[in-house]
């Protein structure tokens, strides 16, 4: 296969799932709950603590951490929230493939705690925020890509950029590699 050919197949991918996020006909919100106590939301709803308390939110992914709009990191949580910060740019360059691992391990033992609940937010909750849950998901739970869309837009609206489109499909074909030549991973 010609880099052209495997550019080509990739955007044929990329389209698909793009098929697939554009049957989600909610509306967009602050917050949803998109998984038992795993939470997909706006910097609005993060930069409430007030409200975040009282959902009972313990774990705070921020995945435009640093990013203009986007305060937030331990010192404005305080000791009611563990927080872990991601500086990634909703952009067709950056390479948030090298955050999944991290921000899944985070989310994982968060909802390991006894009644921990994580709210993983970006500037919309739609691109950067949605496509580290989908990591989450497919590590953590074996969902096929599809599968894991299919979960969240039944809760949440959410549109990854095609660049983190194209990272989660090259993730699903990894974890699928090596699911077939070890069953048990």
């Amino acid at each position: 296969m010609t880099a052209a050919d495997a550019t080509h197949t990739g955007f044929y991918f990329v389209k698909k799932l793009e098929n697939i996020l554009d049957t989600c006909k909610l509306e967009l919100t602050p917050i949803d709950e998109v998984w038992p106590h795993l939470y997909i939301g706006n910097v609005a709803i993060a930069q409430n603590r007030a409200a975040l308390q009282e959902l009972g939110i313990t774990h705070i992914l921020n995945a435009a951490h640093s990013k203009q709009g986007s305060l937030g990191d331990q010192q404005f949580y305080g000791s009611s929230f563990v927080y872990y910060g991601v500086p990634a740019e909703d952009s067709s360059h950056f390479d948030l493939s090298t955050y999944f691992r991290p921000a899944a391990r985070f989310i994982d033992k968060a909802l390991k705690k006894r009644e921990g609940k994580v709210l993983v937010h970006c500037i919309m909750g739609m691109s950067r925020s949605a496509t580290l849950v989908l990591a989450y998901l497919m590590l953590y739970h074996r969902l096929a890509l599809t599968d894991a869309i299919e979960k969240v837009i039944q809760k949440r609206a959410i549109y990854p950029n095609r660049n983190f489109l194209a990272l989660l499909l090259d993730l699903d074909t990894r974890l699928r590699r090596k699911r077939r030549i070890c069953p048990l991973l």
